[in-house]
C-alpha cells in the first residue's frame, strides 16, 4: 500500500533531472509516471510521481519561487556502512557537507548533507532489522517555531487517522544551544506514513516553506473538507488545494482522483481539470468532474 501522506518537492526545472537522479542512488526506487499540466502561472509545468526506497513522493517544475532548506530533510536508515558511503558519495557531488559522516551517540555512522538541488539528507547505518519504512521525511522546528516540535507531533496525530506516536526524546541540560529546543526526536505516524520531528538545536534563520510540501490523498469530498478546516491555518496561503498550518508547514489536500487525470487523462481533459483547479482554494470536487466532462 503506498503512503497517503506524500512528500512533495518544487523546483524551478529541475524536478525529472532530481527524480531520475534519486532514483538512480536509491534500491528499491522508480519513477512511476509524469505529466505536464498546462496553462499554470509558470507555463507548463511538469510532475513527476516516484519512489524512493518505497516511499512515494512527486516533484514538480514550476518556475523559481521556492527553494528547499533544511527545515525539511529525508531521514534514511540503510543495513551496512558501504551502503551509507556510496549513496553520500554520490549526494555530495555538487552537494555540501552539513554534518561530516563519522560515529555519533546515536548512530555509529551517521551524517547530513545537502545535495546537488539543494535537498538535505540524513544518513544512518542501523544495526540489526531495518524499519519498515526505510526513509522519513524528517521535520526541523527552527527560528520562529523551535520549541514546538512536540505541541505539533500531538496535533498532527490528532487531526489525522491511522496515526500514533512512537517516542519523543527530549534534549538534556545545556545539550542544546538554542534556548527554546526541547525536542531532540520524535518519531510518528499519519496515516500509516512515518515521519520524524525534531527542535533545531541551533540558531537557525531558516523555517518550513512551500518548496517542501505534504500532501495528503483524500478519497472525497468529506476527507477535503476535513483536513482543510483542521490544518489551514494562513487564510492567504490557500490555493490550488494549497494551505499552511499554524506552524508554517505547507500541505496539498488533493483528491486521490487527480492522479487519474493528470496522468492518465486526455489532453483536453487535463486542460479543462487545470483551468477548473486553478481558480480553486479548496478543491471542489464535483466542480473538478464536471470540468472533465467538459460540462
Amino acid at each position: 500500500m503506498m503512503n497517503k501522506v506524500v512528500p512533495h518537492l518544487w523546483f524551478d526545472k529541475e524536478a525529472r533531472e532530481a527524480a531520475e537522479f534519486y532514483t538512480k542512488i536509491f534500491d528499491n526506487s522508480k519513477i512511476r509516471s509524469s505529466a505536464i499540466v498546462p496553462g499554470t502561472p509558470s507555463g507548463d509545468a511538469e510532475i513527476i510521481d516516484f519512489e524512493i526506497l518505497g516511499l512515494r513522493c512527486q516533484a514538480i517544475s514550476a518556475g523559481p519561487y521556492f527553494k528547499v532548506n533544511p527545515s525539511i530533510s529525508f531521514m534514511v536508515s540503510l543495513g551496512t556502512k558501504e551502503e551509507v558511503d556510496s549513496i553520500w558519495a554520490s549526494l555530495q557531488e555538487g552537494g555540501e557537507v552539513l554534518m561530516p559522516l563519522e560515529e555519533y551517540p546515536f548512530s555509529k555512522w551517521y551524517g547530513w548533507i545537502k545535495d546537488r538541488y539543494g535537498l538535505t539528507w540524513q544518513l544512518m547505518q542501523i544495526e540489526g532489522e531495518l524499519p519498515k519504512q526505510s526513509i522519513k521525511p524528517c521535520l526541523l522546528f527552527s527560528n520562529g517555531v523551535c520549541g514546538m516540535a512536540e505541541e505539533a507531533v500531538k496535533f498532527y496525530t490528532e487531526v489525522f487517522a491511522d496515526s500514533s506516536i512512537g517516542m519523543i526524546s527530549k534534549y538534556g541540560e545545556s545539550e542544546a544551544l538554542h534556548e527554546k529546543a526541547k525536542v531532540n526526536f520524535a518519531a510518528y505516524e499519519l496515516l500509516q506514513t512515518e515521519l520524524v520531528a525534531m527542535d533545531n538545536a541551533m540558531e537557525a534563520d531558516f523555517t518550513f516553506n512551500e518548496a517542501l510540501s505534504l500532501i495528503v490523498m483524500c478519497k472525497d469530498q468529506n476527507e477535503i473538507d476535513y483536513y482543510w478546516e483542521k490544518l489551514s491555518a494562513v487564510p492567504e496561503a490557500e490555493q490550488c488545494g494549497w494551505i499552511k498550518d499554524k506552524y508554517g508547514l505547507s500541505w496539498q489536500i488533493i483528491p486521490e482522483s487527480m492522479d487519474e487525470v493528470f496522468y492518465m487523462g486526455s489532453k483536453d481533459e487535463v486542460a479543462r481539470v487545470t483551468e477548473a483547479f486553478l481558480k480553486m482554494k479548496k478543491v471542489d470536487l464535483a466542480e473538478l468532474e464536471r470540468a472533465k466532462k467538459g460540462i
